[in-house]
């Protein structure tokens, strides 16, 4: 059987306020000539359909457009719920349009109970496990633990004893929304951790032929059974080395596993540029970056002026800066009360200006400036001696 395994849809996202439905609608193309091309048998989603609990309408409709055209195809599709969706309402109608070969999987209690789909080998049975908070879920699954972990295992436990009951040579897969021990995280995750240690051991899916993970949006195996798909699009810049793509899983009549790496379109690139400002504005071998989403770290010592408008210059399609000055060494000889005996007040505000800017001190102008708000607040502070 032919399996496209897919999570982390996040529709409805923006990337640094710029929308990206039109990208994601790129993907949801993509995604149905895959299907129609490649002979796909069955479309996984493992969680994380939407970016937020309650999506924009924009986001909704195009997801009801990817439906009704992975349904038209006659190809079935298993969706379970992810942390960032809302299970009840992703769940809505599940019952209705499983009929058109739309499975639905949001409801933990019904995580032992699969969809049974066939190939000329005989059956596979798809377990849908959404998003599982500790605290909400424990006791609809007897876990012992209110932990990611036990809850898991307890999902799994329910898992085993269908399979096990099933005739032999029954082939299974899993689809899941966690973090697995060994997974390489990125920034635009939400974070887990609430309800105990957030990641799970892979041994807790032992026992069926392939999981299908969602939650970590880089592309990667934890073992030859056990993987993620990753985000088709990149979410933030600490994705900027990921290359985007599904997995295109053969899963054999022994349940064997064979699985290719499939790319998505990708709309525009990401760049992580760093350096002084009128470096980054002049390096040649930074010209491959100017039609890129650009994030800039400037390391100059003093803040440039208008440092964003210079940058975009350049780089049309820069949307996000930082600054990490750099610094002189620090002097680490002698206490601080040392450093400042004989020193006057001026002077000591006129080093702690150099400090932070990396070595720079005042100008004249203000120099100036500091020498007016030592006089006020000395002269302020002779008033009231003057009244006690």
């Amino acid at each position: 059987m032919r399996i496209l395994h897919t999570s982390d849809w996040h529709l409805g996202r923006s990337f640094h306020r710029i929308g990206l439905l039109e990208a994601q609608r790129e993907f949801v193309d993509h995604l149905v000539a895959t299907v129609r091309e490649r002979g796909v048998d069955a479309v996984l989603v493992a969680g994380d359909v939407y970016d937020r609990a309650v999506p924009p309408l924009a986001a909704v409709e195009l997801f009801d457009d990817a439906l009704h055209r992975l349904a038209r195809l006659g190809v079935p599709t298993v969706l379970i719920s992810g942390n960032h969706d809302s299970a009840r309402r992703l769940g809505v109608g599940a019952g209705l349009i499983e009929r058109a070969g739309i499975h639905l999987r949001t409801d933990p209690v019904e995580c032992g109970t699969p969809v049974l789909l066939r190939d000329a080998h005989g059956e596979v049975a798809f377990y849908g496990l959404p998003y599982l908070e500790p605290a909400l879920v424990r006791q609809k699954l007897g876990a012992a633990r209110s932990s990611h972990a036990a809850v898991l295992g307890a999902a799994m436990e329910r898992v085993r004893a269908d399979l096990a009951e099933r005739p032999a040579g029954t082939r299974s897969v899993v689809l899941a929304h966690a973090f697995v021990v060994g997974g390489a995280p990125s920034d635009s995750e939400r974070d887990i951790t609430v309800g105990g240690v957030a990641s799970v051991p892979a041994e807790v899916f032992d026992g069926v032929d392939y999981v299908a993970l969602g939650h970590l949006h880089g592309c990667q195996a934890i073992t030859e059974r056990v993987r993620y798909s990753g985000s088709p699009l990149a979410y933030s810049f600490s994705e900027a080395t990921h290359r985007k793509t599904m997995w295109l899983v053969d899963l054999g009549a022994d349940g064997a596993v064979a699985a290719e790496r499939v790319d998505c379109p990708v709309p525009r690139p990401l760049a992580r540029l760093r350096g002084r400002l009128e470096e980054l504005l002049v390096d040649p071998e930074l010209e491959e970056h100017r039609e890129a989403w650009v994030e800039a770290t400037l390391t100059d010592p003093v803040r440039p002026h208008e440092p964003m408008a210079r940058l975009a210059a350049r780089f049309p399609h820069a949307v996000s800066i930082a600054f990490d000055p750099e610094r002189p060494p620090e002097e680490t000889a002698g206490s601080y009360a040392r450093r400042l005996r004989g020193r006057t007040d001026q002077q000591i505000a006129e080093d702690f200006v150099a400090h932070v800017r990396g070595g720079q001190g005042p100008d004249a102008a203000e120099r100036a400036v500091l020498t007016g708000a030592l006089d006020a607040v000395r002269t302020a502070e002779t008033l009231r001696e003057g009244t006690r």
